[in-house]
Parts: structure tokens; C-alpha cells; sequence
């Protein structure tokens, strides 16, 4: 069964429309494997943006089965409608980026991460980047000092690595002046002068470099040239009650990542199954780097700037939203 839905992703990177993939075999929410060797039925809370690809090319690909397991992939407009989902069992599993889950989980929020979701190209171009208007005095990340910065959420993954490369480059990273606003809202605030600077993801990062915006700082790429972003989780309930379940899902999620990395167009197309990008657009944009590569290292250097930047008062323990 599939299932099509249009909605506009908050703090995503696009409005967008989702087709779910392969309806489930047993009961939905109901993760005990039959008897009769049937698939077990999974949900799978997603963000409708170009990181998750490598698991809807997982899908197609039948990774998911060959480990047991029938994938429903289910959009939500992000981690604050994902993580309750997966507490509660109504998903299983879920997608987000590594700080929003450390926040979480400094909130006694009971899940951890599993498998990687995405990464920083580690060059230039990368696909998140600071840009600027096109005749902006602003030319480095040191210049960012005392200006207005768009950011989809405040207080999280934008606003750390943002002050990290302008303290990097010698300027005052506690001037800067965060605006909220969604990726699809930036290339025109950017083009209109709304705001001195925007950060901002593919598809949109295209968007605005097309309309004449300028790069100042690729900032996942200067934080950490193997910085992962994002990353799969579940619950520690679902961890304890069925161990090889969540291990299944790592399993298919690592043979997706790897798939995606070597398959470049391929996982571009895989794109054509959930979203609605302008085809000059999604031939010119930036991907991801995808790898099935999972260390504590992004992690913790991610809580440190959490700390050193006031999204969290005490330190963060990484071991504990770590399977």
C-alpha cells in the first residue's frame, strides 16, 4: 500500500511530498516477528530532506528485507513530532541531527542513536553553508561578528557550528544575532536583505546561491571535515525488549549508507520518491557524504560546542545517547 501525503517540513529543508514505501505485513507497531516467516513490520519516522535518501534507496534496493524487516517510512515535519513517536512505540525508529538527540536525552528523554544518518562532505562546496547577499560587506565568518543570522531552529546544530567557525576566524562568536526562520523562507530573505546572513541546507543552499547569495563559511566542513550530522535512533525500551530488531535495522541501514555513497545517482534519484526539487536544482545541488562509519567523535565534539555555547549549563554524557 502507499500512501502519499504533501506537507511543508518546519526547520526542514523543503516543502515537500512523501510517498510512503511498502505497507506493513502484520499489525503496525507490532515489531514480533511471525511465526510463519513474514516480515517484520517497522516504522520509521523521517524528515523530508535530501539526508534521508540512503534509506528510501534501502528500501527499493529490498536491504530491508533480506534482514526480516517491512518498512513503513513515515514524514513527519521533524524531531519534535519523531522523538515522542518512538518513545511511545508508535515508530520504532527515527531520524535526526546528533545535537537535537543530546538534547533530548539531557531531558531524560529515553532514546539513543544506532546508525549513522549523514555527513559533511569535509570540502568545499558542502551542502549546508553561511551565505550572504551578493553585495555584502560581510566577506568571512569573522565579519559575521554583530549581524543577524537566520537559523531554522534556535539553539541547536545552526547556532553552535556558526559561532564555532566565527570564533575560529578570530570574531566575537557571542555577537552574533540569531533570527528563526525555515530554509525555504532564506534565498528571498537573503535576496531582500531581511537578515545579514542566512545558514542554510540543500535544496535551498542551490536556491539562493542561484539567485546571486555568496558563501562565507561552509560550516560543517570547517567545524569538522568528518563531522556527522545526523544520525538513526530508537528507544531504550526497544533496545532492551528485542535486541536483534534494532540490530536488523542497523545492519540494513549500514548496507543503505554504503549502497548510497558508491550509487551517487542513484541515491539523486531516490529523491524523485519523496520530494518535489526543481530539476535544475536537484542536478546542481550538493549531497551529503553518506558512510555507515559510527563513532562517538562527532558526538562529543557536537556536546562540547553545546556546552561552550550555552544550549546545555552542565556537560553532556555521550555514552549515554549512544547504543
Amino acid at each position: 500500500m502507499r500512501k502519499s501525503l504533501s506537507v511543508v517540513a518546519l526547520g526542514a529543508a523543503a516543502a515537500l511530498a512523501l510517498a510512503g514505501c511498502s505497507g506493513p505485513s502484520t499489525t503496525p507497531g507490532d515489531t514480533t516477528a511471525p511465526d510463519d516467516g513474514e516480515l517484520t513490520a517497522v516504522t520509521v519516522g523521517v524528515i523530508p530532506i535530501v539526508d534521508v535518501a540512503p534509506i528510501y534507496l534501502g528500501v527499493q534496493k529490498g536491504f530491508f528485507e533480506e534482514e526480516g524487516l517491512d518498512v513503513t517510512l513515515e514524514l513527519a515535519q521533524g524531531g519534535a513530532a519523531i522523538v515522542p513517536a518512538v518513545v511511545s512505540g508508535e515508530y520504532q525508529f527515527g531520524f535526526s541531527n546528533l545535537t537535537s538527540l543530546m538534547l533530548a536525552r539531557t531531558n531524560d528523554v529515553p532514546i539513543k542513536a544506532i546508525a549513522a544518518g549523514n555527513f559533511t562532505t569535509g570540502a568545499e562546496p558542502d551542502f549546508a553553508a553561511v551565505v550572504v547577499p551578493a553585495d555584502s560587506d560581510i566577506q568571512s565568518a569573522a565579519d559575521l561578528a554583530g549581524h543577524t543570522v537566520a537559523v531554522n531552529t534556535l539553539n541547536n546544530i545552526g547556532d553552535s557550528t556558526v559561532r564555532n567557525v566565527v570564533e575560529q576566524d578570530g570574531g566575537d562568536p557571542s555577537s552574533l544575532q540569531f533570527v528563526e526562520m525555515g530554509f525555504p523562507d532564506m534565498p528571498a530573505a537573503i535576496a531582500d536583505h531581511q537578515v545579514d546572513a542566512a545558514w542554510i541546507l540543500e535544496p535551498h543552499l542551490t536556491r539562493a546561491l542561484q539567485a546571486g547569495a555568496r558563501v562565507v563559511s561552509w560550516n560543517y566542513a570547517e567545524t569538522d571535515p568528518n563531522l556527522m550530522i545526523a544520525s538513526y535512533f530508537t528507544s531504550d525500551q526497544l533496545i532492551a525488549s528485542d535486541p536483534d530488531l534494532v540490530d536488523a535495522f542497523i545492519s540494513a541501514m549500514n548496507k543503505s549508507l554504503e549502497y548510497a555513497e558508491a550509487n551517487p545517482d542513484e541515491t539523486r534519484a531516490a529523491l524523485d520518491e519523496y520530494t518535489e526539487i526543481d530539476p535544475a536544482v536537484k542536478e546542481a545541488m550538493v549531497m551529503p557524504r553518506f558512510s555507515s562509519e559510527f563513532t562517538s567523535d562527532s558526538f562529543q565534539l557536537l556536546a562540547d560546542l553545546a556546552l561552550k555555547y550555552g544550549l546545555v549549563t552542565d556537560p553532556i554524557d555521550v555514552s549515554a545517547v549512544i547504543k
